[in-house]
């Protein structure tokens, strides 16, 4: 027989047991922006580059996020407003046509966007040591850490807008004119393909994409907080261990009606679905 154990929900109904201290992750500032990036030049490794030279035209299948680079600095003359330059690596697959009445080659590239924003994000620069050790390493202390403002984004899915070709006079040149390393990130992403000089050798054609992403940035700073406490949260649920008949835990999934029944536009907005499995609504 299972043992009654009290939820944690029903303390928030009761008053206040104590106010307790707690270090947490405190947000001073954050912003949401949505960017349209027009005009990206992708930059590939050479075999996919002499694909890119023959083609006639390119459609975008995809894109996805590598990695973010993320640097905060404090500006100068403006006490606690930090800059956070912000450095996106992105990979993208394309369809290349080149020859009439045959299939496309896919192929892949990298190409890369820098913004900066002004947050705020307090003073204050202290110190933190612990006592914790690193796992495996000779029992050696963990590195002390600082109370300086950190940078966090968080990135929906980005989504390919337009991919054509030009000439590589005419896109933005994210690079610039400065040799920038492969970052390591874009390495692991192609196998290490990318020679040293790969954005200053003679291309024939180049790839402009415009890219839109939605963003949330935010800058916190390790704080001790007093709050409010009720108890301590006992989890009310038993583990489920029923695994020795894998066709009972099938039936519990429900039927994926919307699978075979795509739902409309209304349906979609709402969240809630009216089909049944013959494709009759129901009835309230």
């Amino acid at each position: 027989m299972a043992e009654t154990k009290s939820c944690c929900n029903d303390k928030v109904s009761g008053k206040i047991r104590e106010a307790v201290c707690i270090d947490t992750n405190r947000v001073y500032d954050s912003c949401a922006d949505k960017d349209c990036l027009a005009d990206l030049r992708v930059y590939f490794p050479p075999q996919y580059q002499q694909t890119i030279d023959r083609a006639t035209n390119v459609r975008c299948r995809g894109c996805e996020i590598l990695n973010v680079f993320i640097d905060v600095e404090r500006v100068p003359f403006n006490r606690g407003f930090y800059s956070v330059d912000i450095t996106f690596f992105f990979k993208v697959t394309l369809d290349a046509y080149s020859v009439a009445a045959a299939p496309p080659e896919t192929v892949c590239g990298f190409t890369t966007f820098s913004k900066k924003c002004i947050l705020y994000g307090s003073e204050g620069k202290v110190r933190v040591y612990s006592s914790e050790f690193r796992a495996d390493s000779g029992d050696r202390q963990i590195i002390p850490q600082n109370t300086n403002p950190r940078a966090k984004i968080q990135v929906a899915d980005p989504i390919c807008l337009e991919a054509r070709l030009c000439r590589p006079c005419d896109c933005c040149d994210c690079l610039g004119d400065s040799c920038i390393p492969v970052p390591s990130c874009v390495k692991c992403a192609f196998g290490d393909e990318f020679p040293d000089d790969f954005g200053h050798r003679p291309v024939e054609k180049a790839v402009a994409v415009t890219i839109g992403i939605f963003t949330i940035v935010q800058l916190e700073r390790d704080v001790q907080m007093l709050i409010p406490a009720y108890d301590f949260c006992i989890p009310d649920k038993e583990c489920s261990c029923d695994t020795d008949d894998p066709c009972e835990a099938f039936r519990k999934i429900q039927f994926p009606v919307d699978e075979f029944f795509p739902p409309n536009e209304t349906k979609l907005q709402t969240g809630v679905s009216t089909a049944t499995c013959c494709g009759c609504e129901r009835s309230d």
